[in-house]
Formats: structure tokens, sequence, C-alpha cells
């Protein structure tokens, strides 16, 4: 199985603020490469998103702003490439609305989300947040909400539900952004 999975922090309550990405390259079902960054959201933070990733406005200051950093990472999101994310639906608005705000052709890509996924394999579990399905699944998650720690632990749930499921089992849930 081939895939990107991805993990956004942003600054605030709005989603084209981004402040940090994550994406981790799987490759015939295995992790061969991972990419992380800050960005520089060129807003002010919210105290509530600061509590919750612990960025800082001072950690992201000299980081690369949205459109500085979309060409390094934007042939990641193409039409053949299958992205993951754990509650995509944030993750792929993030994607959009950033590319939205500063005036950059929208992406199209395929992604799952593994929130989804984790339902429909995993209904016993109390609820399908990525510290809960990681735990279930013996996944190691020691730094919740740092973006590439989530991508890592997003990457493994899809690929240990590849190993019991077997990708057909996925297909359903993919979806064109």
């Amino acid at each position: 199985m081939d895939f990107i999975a991805m993990d956004y922090e942003t600054a605030a309550g709005q989603r084209a603020t981004a402040c940090s990405v994550a994406l981790v390259v799987v490759r015939g079902s295995r992790v061969v490469d991972s990419f992380y960054s800050l960005i520089n959201p060129e807003v002010r933070f919210s105290p509530y998103n600061v509590q919750i990733h612990h960025i800082t406005p001072q950690m992201v200051q000299d980081a690369p702003t949205w459109p500085e950093l979309w060409p390094h990472i934007q042939s990641f999101f193409t039409a053949n490439q299958l992205v993951a994310a754990h509650n995509a639906t944030f993750d792929v608005s993030v994607v959009r609305k950033s590319l939205e705000r500063y005036h950059l052709a929208p992406a199209e890509f395929q992604y799952i989300d593994t929130v989804r996924t984790s339902k429909y394999f995993y209904p016993e579990l109390p609820n399908h947040k990525l510290d809960t399905v990681s735990r279930a699944l013996h996944i190691d998650l020691e730094h919740h909400h740092n973006a590439l720690d989530d991508s890592y632990a997003c990457a493994r749930i899809l690929l240990q539900e590849e190993k019991q499921f077997t990708p057909r089992a996925l297909q359903p849930f993919v979806k064109l952004a």
C-alpha cells in the first residue's frame, strides 16, 4: 500500500492558519520518509490552540509561510496520490482553505480518514480519537498533537487495518478532495 499520512496544527480557529505540517511517506506498506515543518500562519495565535499543541508565535516567526512551503509539498497532493489523515475533514480543509487564502490553485487528491475506518473496523472502542485508537492497536503515540507523531500514528493505524482487513476493504473509504 502506498500513501502519505498528513497532519496539521493550526494557530487559531480558522482552517487557513496552519502552524505546522507533517507528512509520512509509505511505499510498499513501509514508512520510507517523513517531513515536518513549522509554518508562519501570519495571524494571531489563539491561546486555546497553543495550549493544545504548544507551538508559540515565537517558534514560527522565522518559519516559511504557506505560499513559501507549498511548492515543497504540493507534489504529495496529486490526483493519483492517496493521503491519509485522522479526522481528514479537518486536515483536508486546512489544505483547501490555505490554498484559497493565498489564491493558489486547488489541489485534487484522494484521501482516507482513519477516524472513519477505525469506527467501522473497531466499533467496540469507547471513542475513535487518535490516542484511543493508537492505544487499542498498541501504536506508540508519545507526543499527541505534535504533527509528526500524529502523522506516524495515522500511518500505522492504516497499515494495521490493511494487514487485518486487506486494501480492498479500505477502498470504500477513499474520497476525492
